[in-house]
């Protein structure tokens, strides 16, 4: 960072979490003609869909153990590569397995963005601010997720549209490989590799103060000095309650319905009475407010504490996804109730990109110790798009069998139980220092059954 201002590292370090979302976010629009130009099948467009969430688990389950040996910066540098390959690759798919082909590998610079880009950008910020620079990546994620829909909307005139949709995504991955050529390096992983002089030089850019950064660097020399015994820690006594923060936090991410929302709102839009041009507009219109509400989330995110946000939209998502079922058992004959509809929807959405969205990535980023944060990151990015996958894949079903009313009730419940997990089993980050955290950590007692602020 020597060289390069503070902005714009975060800037370059959180634009992995654009293409995350571009990419999940695209597949959307482009299935419906990747289905008629292929003539898919119902379980062919699944796997279309679902290619890149079984890439991603993949990729999620490697990173994190390669950026503790390898660093983070090169990671990253390699996460772009796999991205450029993976989109020109799917845009340029000359049948059904190539596509498929290429959309895992995608799926694998998605899931090594969203185990790696949290860590990085952690350990590149100061405690006070890093929730802050920590939800840049949820706000690229939102932003990712929105010009994917307007690139849908852009190119679904064109016969070959959806090869573009899926190829645009190249472009801000080469961006990012160049600018992560400039990036430095995580202080954290210089330490433990024994580059004290370099891991100085990044904190002094951090901080702008010498005394700071050297009283920084004292305390990661300590916590750097412990060894990794990697998978057997990781479950051990010691990191498990950061274990279970990182893997409630994932799943209970997923299954409160977030991307079931996210994904099907047209088809909620035109189920409720509006029509099918009305829902896309409508569907980039919730992107921009995505993007909104989660600018304004990351500007609040060091000034109010971590669990407190949880539990509030646990609140807000659990009440709006009830309003919004109730108003779908009446909205077949009632423009009002359908109005009220979209609106539930749109308020939990915002809930979820206010608090849910950034705040689970933030928290896995921060909670893990140094000597086995890649691995434990990477375990919790697993466990989320697995989580992710099986909502994904169970949501048709699901819906055909109880329908859209009863089924969103199903989630509101869920909101309600996450809010009993965060009460008892979450502990507070904000405004302390990685290792702060850490050493708490370390001094919890064996067989704690809750941790409290």
């Amino acid at each position: 960072m020597k060289h390069m201002p503070k902005g714009v590292v975060y800037f370059f370090g959180a634009l992995g979490g654009l293409l995350f979302g571009y990419d999940t976010g695209v597949i959307s629009g482009a299935i419906l003609f990747i289905q008629k130009q292929m003539k898919l099948g119902e379980w062919q467009q699944g796997w279309v869909v679902s290619a890149v969430l079984l890439g991603a688990v993949l990729g999620a389950a490697f990173i994190g153990p390669l950026s503790d040996s390898l660093g983070r910066r090169k990671l990253l540098l390699i996460s772009a590569v796999i991205f450029v390959v993976g989109a020109l690759g799917s845009g340029f798919a000359l049948g059904y397995w190539s596509l498929i082909i290429f959309r895992i590998i995608l799926g694998l610079a998605v899931g090594a963005a969203s185990a790696l880009i949290p860590t990085y950008l952690a350990e590149l910020s100061q405690a006070h601010k890093r929730g802050t620079v920590s939800g840049l990546f949820q706000l690229m994620v939102m932003t990712g997720i929105f010009l994917a829909y307007v690139t849908n909307y852009t190119f679904s005139g064109m016969y070959t549209g959806w090869r573009w949709m899926l190829g645009c995504a190249a472009v801000p991955a080469v961006i990012l490989f160049l600018g992560g050529l400039f990036l430095p390096e995580s202080p954290r992983f210089l330490a433990r590799r024994g580059e004290i002089d370099k891991a100085h030089e990044v904190l002094l850019s951090i901080y702008d103060d010498d005394k700071r950064a050297s009283h920084e660097l004292v305390e990661i020399e300590k916590q750097a000095k412990i060894e990794s015994k990697g998978l057997a820690e990781l479950f051990g006594p010691t990191v498990r309650p950061a274990l279970v923060i990182g893997i409630g936090l994932a799943i209970f991410q997923q299954i409160m319905g977030c991307n079931t929302v996210l994904y099907y709102a047209p088809t909620i839009f035109t189920e409720v009475g509006f029509g099918v041009s009305a829902a896309l507009l409508a569907h980039i219109g919730i992107g921009i407010f995505n993007v909104i509400v989660t600018a304004v989330a990351i500007a609040i995110m060091d000034k109010v504490d971590r669990r407190k946000m949880l539990i509030i939209g646990a609140v807000g998502m659990g009440v709006s996804l009830f309003v919004m079922s109730i108003c779908m058992k009446f909205s077949g004959n009632n423009m009002t109730a359908a109005v009220i509809c979209v609106i539930a929807l749109t308020v939990y959405i915002a809930f979820f990109s206010g608090t849910w969205g950034p705040v689970m990535w933030i928290m896995i980023g921060e909670v893990f110790p140094l000597n086995i944060r890649g691995l434990g990151n990477s375990f919790s990015s697993v466990i989320n798009w697995a989580a992710n996958a099986l909502v994904s894949l169970t949501f048709p079903y699901l819906l055909n069998l109880f329908g859209t009313g009863s089924l969103f009730i199903g989630y509101g419940v869920l909101c309600f139980l996450s809010i009993w997990f965060v009460h008892s089993y979450v502990f507070e980050t904000r405004g302390r220092s990685l290792e702060e955290i850490e050493s708490e950590l370390r001094k919890r007692m064996h067989g704690a059954k809750k941790v409290v602020a």
